[in-house]
């Protein structure tokens, strides 16, 4: 079993930056591959980010490449989001999800999520 805490989150003015964490407990973090989803209201939950177990390889979704950034440190058992020139479409609640499989863009084949935290980009 997997715990996850996101935090990080809040209200910022576009073209701003935040940096969200989530932090793990319980199963060896390494072992996992981990992944940010957003949630807007009325929409569906979306892929933003994945990184392998390692953290050599990542993946985005096109509307936040060059702008979000996914890390992680093992040592500290923490997955990283840096975003940087936010938009109000950014808008959303985050959350940080693990998986066993590797880089997934597909929600059902994480298998732990954390509670979320809510991102709020002001225009």
């Amino acid at each position: 079993q997997v715990q996850l805490v996101e935090s990080g989150g809040g209200l910022v003015q576009a073209g701003g930056s935040l940096r969200l964490s989530c932090a793990t407990s319980g199963r060896t973090f390494s072992s996992y591959a981990m992944g940010w989803f957003r949630q807007a209201p009325g929409k569906e939950r979306e892929f933003v980010a994945a990184t392998t177990w390692s953290g050599s390889s990542t993946a985005y979704t096109d509307s936040v490449k060059g702008r979000f950034t996914i890390s992680r440190d093992n040592a500290k058992n923490t997955v990283y989001l840096q975003m940087n020139s936010l938009k109000p479409e950014d808008t959303a609640v985050y959350y940080c999800a693990a998986n066993t499989r590797g880089i997934r863009i597909v929600k059902d084949q994480y298998e732990y999520w954390g509670q979320g935290t809510q991102v709020t980009v002001s225009s």
